[in-house]
């Protein structure tokens, strides 16, 4: 394991691709190996490609491309925008109501950071919020996507760990809902000191929020439609993913009528990078996954921290507390796919659900994408606004005091992330 590890990190020290890093260090163990030959690496590698949970993956990333094209997201953000706008922070709150609808389409916390800041970043700045809080709020709300159905996460993490993908879907409504709500208190919280209000915006009427409801209505009926009939057993994950891209097709050509056959080839064109490289991942990590279980790591890992803790919830707040660090550095898709093998197997020995582990592991690992000194979507976001990364990080500070209280309260109280799952799936 010793010789995997170095070759990852020495590869990618060197700035190799990560889907090569993690397919060269895979080999590594094949060619360093007495009994395993290189074809069985070989023969992992073509094992992931043929997993049929994995096809939500391609699906659910087409169709977010697809609902961008369909107007979808131009709906959401008037809905948004009538709905809270008013508020002290208006415009951050509309961010953050945003990124909640979204993480129902998307399914991607990058996509969806990018898309606000493009849309709403210099609408904030010129309304006079700063650029660091802006960024914040737009960078840190993306979060919510980690939890909200159908984070791609959350797939990846059901199929890498054997966890029911429905399960895990009912499971992060709540959190994520939890999670727009501790946002949107620490927006106004600051708003409010700092005036930031939007002007001529006034308190809308139920009419007026009916009306924009209505608008929107194919976008906001879409998380209830994937929900339904995945607990109506009509269609399991992958196929609620084909089903998604149907509808994201019919809403806008016929409902939207914006959908044209130069968006539907736009759509296809920016799916098939995305899905190229994701699943270039997913398809290396398969060889080291076979690693870490042939060298039984999970049970030495799971030795050791089970002969110096005995809590189940002090455990796993070590896990988390170390996937957060990990988060820091890689790219929350290849933790995912790196360590669900080793940590899985740990919690479920100590009696920790795994649906439960995995809403707080897409929220912890999904936050290294906002943090120093490798977060894409905190780059993004700031590279978009140009905003200096020190002013992004000082005004970042009050919004993952709240996501962190988020998670100490999920850890805690279990019954809010499983509530959902246990009262459809029993």
């Amino acid at each position: 394991m010793l010789a995997i590890t170095l070759v990852f990190f020495v590869l990618l020290i060197l700035g190799a691709p990560v889907a090569f890093a993690i397919g060269l260090a895979g080999f590594t163990f094949f060619l360093t190996s007495d009994i395993m030959p290189v074809s069985i690496g070989v023969q992992k590698i073509a094992t992931v490609s043929q997993s049929f949970p994995l096809l939500a993956v391609p699906f659910f990333v087409l169709a977010g491309h697809l609902m961008n094209e369909s107007g979808i997201t131009d709906r959401l953000f008037k809905f948004a925008h009538v709905a809270v706008a008013w508020m002290a922070g208006g415009l951050a709150q509309v961010s953050i109501i945003l990124s909640t609808l979204m993480g129902g389409v998307s399914g991607s916390a990058v996509a969806d950071a990018a898309m606000e800041a493009r849309v709403l970043g210099p609408q904030m700045i010129s309304q006079g919020y700063s650029r660091g809080y802006s960024s914040a709020v737009i960078a840190l709300s993306s979060l919510i996507t980690s939890t909200i159905p159908p984070s791609i996460g959350l797939i990846l993490y059901g199929y890498v760990g054997q966890v029911s993908i429905g399960r895990l879907f009912m499971a992060g409504i709540v959190p994520g809902l939890l999670m727009m709500a501790f946002l949107m208190i620490a927006a106004y919280v600051v708003a409010r000191k700092r005036n930031y209000v939007v002007k001529d915006s006034v308190k809308p009427t139920p009419k007026a929020l009916a009306v924009a409801a209505w608008d929107a209505k194919w976008a906001l009926l879409f998380p209830v439609l994937l929900i339904v009939s995945i607990r109506g057993g009509l269609f399991t994950p992958s196929e609620v993913g084909a089903f998604a891209v149907v509808y994201a097709i019919f809403v806008g050509w016929l409902a939207h009528k914006v959908l044209d056959l130069a968006a539907i080839r736009r759509a296809f064109n920016q799916a098939l990078s995305d899905i190229g490289l994701i699943m270039l991942i997913i398809l290396m990590s398969g060889m080291i996954g076979f690693a870490i279980i042939f060298l039984q790591v999970p049970q030495q890992i799971a030795g050791t921290l089970l002969g110096s803790l005995t809590s189940p919830d002090v455990i796993v707040g070590v896990i988390l507390i170390s996937l957060f660090i990990a988060g820091l550095f890689f790219e929350s898709t290849i933790l995912v796919l790196l360590l669900t093998p080793i940590f899985v197997p740990v919690i479920e020995k100590v009696g920790f659900d795994p649906v439960h582990f995995g809403i707080l592991m897409m929220t912890i690992v999904t936050l290294g994408s906002m943090t120093p000194p490798v977060g894409v979507a905190m780059y993004t976001v700031c590279g978009m606004l140009d905003t200096p990364l020190e002013e992004y990080i000082k005004e970042s500070l009050p919004f993952f005091m709240a996501i962190f209280a988020l998670i100490v309260l999920l850890l805690f109280v279990p019954g809010l992330v499983l509530f959902l799952p246990n009262l459809m799936f029993g």
